[in-house]
């Protein structure tokens, strides 16, 4: 067995193996080491460390979460995190058991995602195309534009919001049906777009590009679509889901039942509902398990139904 290394020091080993194997990504790598930092405290009140956590310990962990008031999804998630550091600290020999392998966490039932309607998400695109066509200033008018390009590519192609504002300049410039998007564990996948996002990007990128014609040749602009100050160099989550409850108020919808995520919904929703396949959805998504799709069933089924209903001979008129 190795000498003993400190939780800190296993953390980083154990997020190493996660990059590096299974090409976890940033957002991922943090969520385990906020969760598994807790966890180290949580050991460290008893003298415990990862080399040496006792089953119990560890059930008195998640004991502590549920008086902490986390709710079964959140407790879940840690004992997921859990599951897997001592699984890693097995395989690398640094423990010969593994005492988070009995452990049972909250039942809990899956629940269905929100979801926008058609006639939502039209009056969301109605409005921000009416932003970007007010006589404002030229940087209201960028920042309107922007706000539509990015509403338009997302509802086309369902991305991850992380997945959509570190999106290269060059899918605005190729012009193409589809474009590349490099997804979880840095897979790339083709994502098909429709007329109104190609057309959107367009007149987006044309106006970011503007203040720039006559630079000297030579003086790159930056690679990012939706470029930003900030320390990655490209628009962050957080602000366009800013924007997007702002635009959800200014379109008469509660802001709360709007997120990027929600639209990431409501494209797979509202394909799955027009008869388009699961399996293609899963394509669409990026979802490597078709398991993970499959929380839309309840579209499928009710279209299913509502086909029997109309069209078999024998139902009720």
């Amino acid at each position: 067995m190795r000498a003993k290394a400190s939780n800190a020091k296993l953390i980083n080993l154990f997020l190493d193996m996660l990059a590096a194997e299974q090409g976890a990504g940033e957002n991922t790598l943090q969520a385990y080491r906020r969760d598994l930092t807790d966890l180290s405290a949580f050991l460290s009140r008893s003298g415990q460390t990862f080399g040496n956590a006792t089953t119990d310990a560890l059930r008195g962990y998640l004991a502590d979460l549920d008086s902490r008031g986390f709710k079964s999804s959140s407790v879940a998630r840690r004992l997921s995190a859990m599951r897997h550091l001592f699984r890693f600290l097995l395989n690398e020999r640094i423990r010969s058991d593994d005492p988070a392998a009995i452990l049972s966490g909250p039942k809990r039932g899956r629940g269905l995602p929100k979801v926008l309607s058609v006639a939502d998400v039209d009056r969301m695109l109605t409005r921000a195309r009416e932003l970007a066509e007010a006589d404002v200033s030229p940087l209201q008018r960028l920042r309107a534009l922007r706000l539509y390009c990015l509403l338009e590519v997302l509802y086309a192609t369902g991305l991850r919001v992380s997945e959509l504002v570190s999106l290269p300049r060059s899918a605005a410039r190729s012009n193409a049906d589809v474009i590349m998007v490099r997804g979880k564990g840095n897979k790339e996948r083709l994502v098909p777009l429709n007329d109104a996002a190609r057309q959107a990007m367009s007149d987006y990128l044309a106006a970011l590009e503007a203040p720039r014609r006559g630079k000297a040749p030579g003086e790159a602009a930056t690679k990012w679509l939706f470029p930003s100050f900030g320390e990655s160099g490209h628009l962050t989550r957080q602000h366009f889901a800013r924007d997007l409850k702002e635009l959800a108020a200014a379109s008469g919808l509660a802001p709360r039942l709007v997120s990027p995520h929600v639209l990431r919904h409501a494209f797979a929703s509202h394909l799955l509902h027009n008869g388009a396949d699961l399996r293609i959805v899963q394509t669409l998504l990026g979802h490597t398990d078709i398991s993970t799709t499959q929380i839309y069933t309840h579209v499928v089924e009710e279209r299913l139904k509502s086909l029997v209903r109309d069209l078999h001979p024998l139902a009720e008129k």
